[in-house]
């Protein structure tokens, strides 16, 4: 258990107005027993809040009722948003153990809520009255989607199945945080893979040689070379290393996560994560976990996400099959007769594109150094938005590296705050990803500026040379950026529904980003050599544009084979018994045919999306969303201009600031003027 230091509202800075520029968090103020009293703080009053909406003795209204709740637990949600970030991007052990404590409350708090009979009965009258009242339709909406989520999670049940449902929420949310933690400790400080002999980094580019070493030093063995399961060390090391042997013990250090025999293992709890949420589904009246939450997406129902990702399984799995004959033949003719295994893939695939395109990524990297990537970012935004982008220096951050910028409107008014934490380090969750510290928010007809974070992994600077990226991470910040976009426009009067969109449409915003990133007048302003300043060559533009269906069937087929695990461990229902993990994974992806030199992105063991990330049965909407995005992006090709201001409006309107005002097929057809077709993504991925 934690210790906290008794503490009160007036020295918590918590539980106070934060007096810093913006009201961003004052993260320089803030200490670890700050953080439970404060819970304890955001609870109560959330739970005064609702204990007067309960014992009023006036009929249920929209704004005594659903206003009145709307409006209810905002400390509790700044302190949480605020908490559970760092503990994505700055934890120790220190906050591991308050969240442990935590949890629990805030899962006991959740379903004291959505349990509270009484609160359910004035809902249920507004809804019951809804549409015989003078509601506004953005009301209305409201209104349903609190309706719905009180059924949605439990409050039709009987006493005795919501006791039911409290035990299984605990199990299932202390499960996920110690998933989390186990991953965390497995990819952070489990592995290192340290060379001593200079032979053995034979093929690698001297500045993976001399990020090596100083991540050797960093760790205490100077001398040497250090790679570690972070994506700037581990894949750099696939792809040119020509050690076979060494490439295997990386990659595996890699695919073991969370499947090793240590205090860490993983297979136990996804096994018992899947069950208890089949057990809740049924109890809420589903069959499985996956129509429970696919029942509010896009998507509807599993079997409509099963005959999407079919159509486009096997045309990736035959074109990976195409990909692993060309590099099979190249393997013959340097010698190797043996089959290729998964660790060979990113060599001999970088050794097919230097053969099909004469495009080798190290030629790339000097000009995506990463200032000039994220200003090339920010230009795009401006060009379509007319937005701009003011560095702060006088804002706290939770760690030195932060960047913090004020983003301003076309006409100069204050849209928010833009984070950027790039580099690894041992406190930060493996990936990428885009947050918010404060939400945009209405009060009184007033806006409230959102606080956003995008938050990377990204090759760190070394030495005299800065941080220059591949074209995977410039492509990965494109994509957060879109997120961050979609933050900041949020606009809407009710928390409910303002940027609250389905699963299956929340990547829309930030894959249509990607986009701009690969187009030659965009490479043109960002894509500089960071020493000599030279715009990149016209000739590496044509080989990137050429280059363009590279590498596809194996990234559509390791994607799509982690779609089908994601639904396979959550279209069970809750008589299966699932006796090993590895096995399941193994009949699941034997089932579809995955051929064993691919592995699921994801195996189940790391597989945080699903087990400790929110995207449980909805791993597969990043590709649903990309038809989207490829549909969209298409339109401002069609119209001849990419940063063409009338359709970037339309976008913006109906896509990013009035997302959760409507459902999401409607917002786009506003925008598109049609539905979207699945032939744009075909064409870019090279798979008809």
């Amino acid at each position: 258990m934690t210790a906290c230091q008794p503490t009160t509202r007036e020295n918590n800075p918590l539980l106070t107005t934060y007096n810093t520029p913006f009201e961003v968090p004052p993260f320089d103020q803030i200490q670890h027993e700050h953080y439970l009293p404060a819970f304890k703080a955001g609870i109560e009053q959330q739970n005064q809040m609702v204990d007067q909406i309960i014992t009023s003795t006036d009929s249920a209204t929209f704004d005594n009722t659903i206003l009145a709740f709307d409006q209810s637990g905002e400390l509790l949600h700044r302190i949480s948003l605020l908490f559970f970030n760092l503990m994505s991007s700055d934890v120790d052990d220190s906050l591991q153990s308050i969240a442990r404590e935590v949890t629990p409350l805030l899962t006991r708090h959740a379903d004291n809520l959505a349990l509270n009979e009484k609160l359910f009965k004035r809902i249920q009258h507004v809804w019951n009255q809804k549409e015989s009242s003078t509601l506004s339709p953005a009301q209305k909406r409201v209104v349903e989607k609190y309706y719905m989520d009180f059924v949605r999670n439990g409050a039709l049940l009987p006493n005795d199945s919501q006791d039911t449902l409290r035990v299984l929420n605990e199990k299932i949310s202390m499960l996920c945080l110690q998933f989390g933690e186990n991953l965390l400790a497995e990819t952070n400080q489990n592995f290192l893979l340290l060379i001593d002999n200079p032979n053995d980094l034979d093929g690698l580019p001297q500045a993976i040689r001399e990020t090596a070493a100083l991540e050797a030093k960093q760790q205490g063995h100077e001398g040497k070379w250090a790679f570690t399961l972070q994506k700037p060390s581990w894949i750099p090391f696939l792809q040119y290393a020509t050690n076979r042997q060494l490439r295997e013990k990386l990659y595996r250090g890699y695919f073991m996560r969370g499947d090793n025999d240590n205090a860490n293992n993983n297979g136990t709890i996804v096994t018992e994560i899947a069950q208890l949420r089949a057990q809740r589904a049924r109890l809420l009246g589903y069959s499985t976990h996956a129509q429970w939450v696919i029942e509010e997406n896009m998507a509807e129902k599993p079997d409509n996400v099963t005959r999407f990702l079919d159509q486009l399984w096997m045309p990736a799995l035959n074109r990976a099959k195409n990909e692993l004959t060309e590099m099979q033949q190249i393997a013959k003719n340097e010698g190797l007769n043996s089959p290729l295994q998964s660790w060979d893939w990113w060599f001999y695939a970088e050794k097919l594109r230097k053969a099909k395109y004469d495009l080798d990524e190290a030629e790339l990297l000097p000009y995506f150094e990463l200032q000039n990537v994220r200003n090339g970012m920010f230009d795009v935004a401006n060009k379509l938005y007319g937005i701009t982008f003011n560095p702060m220096n006088n804002l706290p951050v939770y760690h030195p590296e932060v960047e913090t910028w004020e983003v301003k409107d076309e006409d100069g008014s204050h849209l928010g705050i833009l984070y950027l934490d790039y580099h690894p380090r041992a406190g930060k969750r493996p990936g990428a990803w885009c947050t918010t510290f404060r939400d945009a928010q209405s009060q009184n007809g007033h806006r409230i500026a959102p606080v956003v974070s995008i938050v990377c992994n990204f090759t760190k600077p070394m030495g005299d040379t800065p941080a220059l990226l591949t074209w995977d991470e410039v492509t990965t910040i494109f994509h957060e950026f879109g997120h961050a976009l979609h933050a900041l426009f949020t606009d809407g009067q009710y928390k409910r529904t303002a940027g609250v969109v389905p699963r299956d449409y929340v990547e829309l915003p930030s894959q249509i980003m990607e986009n701009w990133a690969s187009e030659p007048q965009v490479l043109r302003q960002y894509a500089k050599h960071y020493q000599t300043g030279e715009t990149i060559p016209e000739s590496l533009i044509q080989k990137i544009e050429k280059s363009a269906h590279f590498n596809q069937g194996f990234m559509t087929t390791e994607y799509l084979a982690a779609s089908y695990l994601d639904m396979a461990w959550h279209d069970i229902d809750a008589s299966t018994k699932i006796i090993d993990a590895n096995t399941f994974e193994q009949e699941a992806m034997t089932g579809i045919g995955l051929i064993p030199e691919i592995l699921p992105r994801y195996r189940s063991s790391y597989f945080s999306h699903i087990f400790d990330g929110g995207y449980s049965a909805g791993y597969y909407v990043y590709i649903w969303a990309a038809v989207l995005d490829a549909d969209a992006f298409a339109a401002f090709k069609e119209s001849g201009d990419i940063f063409n201001r009338d359709l970037a409006n339309r976008f913006r309107q109906h896509c990013l600031r009035d997302s959760g005002e409507d459902e999401g097929m409607t917002l786009y057809r506003k925008f598109r003027g049609a539905d979207p077709s699945v032939e744009p993504l075909l064409t870019r991925r090279g798979l008809k």
